[in-house]
């Protein structure tokens, strides 16, 4: 594939995997519509998973301006569905108004509902009219029942109060979000990697939540805090270097170490690499179109394989097709849509070098056909 080919190819992934979701919200018709049978005690949370996840994942592009032709006309429609989808999940009158009430569970996706409306400050918390605003308002707060445990739970509280601070709710807690950010800054366990809590585990929760919240939760605030400005050149330092990392994860045919908890969220586990050539902070010595080709080669391995999606285009747990026992007891069908993670890339113009530059092998790649690379380095703690 050229890289316009390239660039369809995700925006058309994104939306077969988006569309059902967004289609069934704008109807009203959600929790009709999506398959809650697999792990069915999770059924009253799958509704807003789905939704706030692909949320989080879409609305880089949502928010991107100067966008021409089709894709700009697929981008306002998608836009609007968007709106319409806050809206049905935020209003207690609609037969679709999801659960921000239960203590647990919801905190997380709220917490991803509000890292889209940070990642969209025009498209999607800037256009929200009055009413709405006012659902989304108090559906955030809602979730401030729930006290996190010491874990990447405190960063979704965090992240709660950074959606508020966008809205311009003066009730914001700095409380929250200063907890969040200074235990993480204890929690370092050096070369780009946080704990979970005062632990390392071996898995992608450094990609899936606390990196990219991280970041965008110090970029919210750094302007209120001179302690945050200070501390956002170490945090974005540690985040390159793990990105790094994660490019030189995906092997020469698209594969990755499968490890941890949370596996069947797919290539959502390169979100953190996706942020760092979203938001042009990936390392001088990685280019841009290394990681648009490497992250192709993940999605495409993933999405050539047969099962992923049911009849009715709704994801199924796996990596590979349909492998449910790879799924905790945590996860649902909703649980899966964080994989829409992989595509913030897609808020880059595609005259960005990301987009732009002629296609080139990944660190594997390159390695395993023998070509001469330069060694990795870790980073100082």
């Amino acid at each position: 594939m050229n890289t316009t080919e390239q660039r369809k190819y995700w925006l058309d992934t994104l939306l077969l995997i988006g569309h059902p979701v967004l289609d069934a919200l704008s109807r009203r018709r959600l929790k009709e519509e999506l398959p809650t049978e697999f792990h069915a005690d999770r059924s009253t949370f799958a509704h807003l998973e789905a939704f706030a996840r692909l949320a989080c994942g879409m609305a880089p592009w949502l928010e991107l301006e100067g966008l021409e032709g089709e894709e700009e006309q697929l981008r306002a429609r998608y836009a609007g569905l968007m709106l319409e989808a806050i809206d049905a999940g935020t209003d207690p009158a609609s037969p679709d108004y999801m659960n921000f009430k239960t203590e647990g569970q919801p905190l997380v996706d709220a917490a991803f509902l509000a890292h889209a409306l940070v990642r969209a400050p025009k498209q999607l918390a800037g256009r929200l009219d009055s009413r709405v605003k006012s659902n989304v308002t108090t559906a955030l707060k809602e979730t401030r029942r729930t006290a996190p445990s010491g874990s990447n739970w405190i960063l979704f509280s965090a992240m709660v109060e950074a959606a508020l601070f966008i809205l311009g709710d003066p009730e914001y807690d700095r409380m929250r979000v200063g907890y969040a950010v200074h235990m993480f800054m204890d929690w370092y366990k050096g070369d780009g990697v946080y704990g979970d809590g005062k632990d390392f585990h071996w898995d992608y929760y450094n990609s899936f939540v606390i990196q990219p919240m991280l970041a965008d939760v110090v970029a919210v605030f750094e302007q209120d805090s001179a302690q945050y400005a200070a501390l956002k050149p170490v945090i974005m330092e540690r985040a390159r270097r793990y990105a790094t990392v994660l490019e030189k994860m995906i092997a020469p045919d698209g594969t990755y170490p499968f490890t941890g908890r949370s596996i069947v969220y797919r290539f959502g586990a390169f979100q953190l690499l996706s942020q760092a050539a979203l938001q042009h902070f990936l390392e001088d010595a990685l280019p841009q179109q290394q990681v648009r080709c490497a992250l192709t080669a993940v999605i495409r391995r993933t999405m050539d394989f047969p099962g992923n999606l049911d009849e009715q285009g709704w994801l199924r747990p796996g990596v590979y097709g349909y492998q449910p026992d790879l799924a905790e007891s945590y996860i649902n069908t909703g649980s899966l849509y964080l994989c829409a993670s992989v595509f913030l890339p897609l808020g880059l113009l595609p005259s960005d070098p990301f987009w732009a530059e002629d296609d080139m092998k990944w660190t594997s790649a390159r390695i395993a056909a023998g070509e001469n690379v330069m060694r990795d380095q870790a980073i100082g703690k």
